[in-house]
């Protein structure tokens, strides 16, 4: 996305010439018109490892990754920072921009999933009246969490019971960045007015409803303390757009970051949960992490234009990962679970259950993962056009930025 852009001085006037000069002077040139932004394949970069980090974590469960890479955060502080350089322009028009770019993605992968929880027997509930279908209308505007059958599908089926749930697991991302587009207009603007107490805000509410001191109850309890756990992440990305983390001294912007993710480690030390280190679970933890790392990474951050090195050949996946972020997200859980059956089917196999049987039980997760690539790609190819369409564009099936590079490729000399 690209901003908008006005030149600093108005162009030369005429100069004057004397009446005895015999040589005509030239009139001065206008200024050039000012390149517009392009995409900062740094932040691509980072993108593209969060979600495959998430993809990793969703197959394996290892709870260290979510300290080694807390992708959630990242995700939120980019987007932030993306924000913030849209809010430029005037705020309702950005608002819509953003909820047209990300529901109508979220609305093809409702309207595959919500009927065949219907298909598969589940029903209002008598108890919840008119109350269950107002949140049933979250699959189209996610400002609350949509319901879903606990239960579905049956068991050694081609869908698992708890297919559902792992489903609409995600979802809690798209609330969760929907409540900061619809606030980062009064965020921004109570950031550039005292940005130190805005930025370490959501840390302290997380302080408070994160840690049980005070209790919100039911999911608008869930989705206030998502909203305060990467509320600093999100408003971060604001610090990014705005230069402020350039302003502190790197020494010092990583030491006090660094103190922060001592904090979080410590207090996760103390309040572990079943799943040990996973930081997911642990909500002051994971604030106080995501900020110091986001802010460890931002203050590095070095705008690229170009991918260098090496990287250059990782160029087209980390376009079409960005370009499809939204679909690769949503999708990305129910293709990891259609891995099971497909590795299954193995067994109907004669040899490979007299000669392999053994290594693939004990390399399940390894098969998922190479597995759900290939469906990733197909579910890409299928939808991920959508978003296309939602930015106003023309559909694409397959955009690793190909013809953008040939375009901008130096003519042979």
């Amino acid at each position: 996305m690209t901003s908008s852009y006005t030149p600093a001085f108005p162009p030369s006037h005429p100069v004057p010439v004397p009446a005895q000069s015999a040589a005509p002077v030239p009139e001065a040139a206008a200024p050039a018109a000012p390149r517009r932004p392009g995409r900062d394949r740094y932040l691509d970069l980072l993108r593209a490892v969060a979600l495959v980090r998430v993809v990793v974590f969703h197959i394996f469960g290892w709870a260290w990754l979510t300290v080694v890479f807390p992708s959630m955060g990242v995700m939120f502080a980019l987007a932030g920072s993306l924000m913030a350089r849209s809010l430029d322009r005037p705020a309702p028009a950005v608002v819509r921009a953003r909820l047209r770019r990300l529901l109508p993605p979220m609305w093809a992968f409702a309207a595959v999933v919500v009927p065949v929880m219907f298909v598969l027997g589940w029903k209002p509930l008598k108890e919840e009246g008119i109350w269950w279908f107002i949140k049933l209308g979250c699959y189209l505007l996610p400002v609350g969490a949509p319901p879903y059958p606990w239960e579905s599908g049956s068991p050694g089926g081609f869908l698992e019971e708890s297919w559902a749930d792992q489903a609409a697991g995600p979802l809690w991302y798209i609330r969760a960045y929907l409540w900061f587009v619809l606030a980062s207009p009064l965020l921004l603007k109570a950031f550039r007015k005292l940005p130190w107490a805005t930025l370490l805000a959501p840390l302290g509410l997380t302080a408070v409803i994160g840690t049980g001191l005070v209790t919100v109850p039911g999911e608008t309890g869930e989705g206030l303390v998502d909203f305060a756990v990467f509320g600093s992440c999100w408003i971060l990305g604001f610090a990014h757009h705005d230069g402020l983390l350039q302003k502190v001294p790197r020494y010092l912007a990583v030491s006090l970051a660094a103190l922060l993710m001592a904090f979080g480690l410590w207090w996760a030390s103390g309040h572990l949960t079943q799943e040990g280190w996973n930081l997911d679970e642990i909500p002051l933890a994971q604030a106080a992490w995501s900020l110091g790392f986001c802010a460890i990474l931002l203050q590095y951050a070095p705008s690229w234009q170009r991918l260098p090195g090496r990287l250059a050949r990782w160029d087209s996946l980390i376009t079409l990962a960005n370009n499809r972020a939204v679909t690769i997200y949503l999708w990305h859980n129910l293709l990891i679970m259609a891995t099971s059956p497909l590795i299954d089917q193995l067994w109907n196999i004669p040899w490979v259950d007299d000669h392999l049987g053994t290594y693939i039980d004990s390399s399940y997760a390894e098969l998922m993962l190479l597995l759900v690539w290939p469906l990733l790609a197909l579910m890409i190819l299928a939808v991920g056009w959508v978003e296309d369409v939602a930015a106003k564009r023309s559909p694409r099936l397959w955009p690793t930025g190909a013809s953008a590079r040939r375009k901008n490729a130096p003519a042979p000399q």
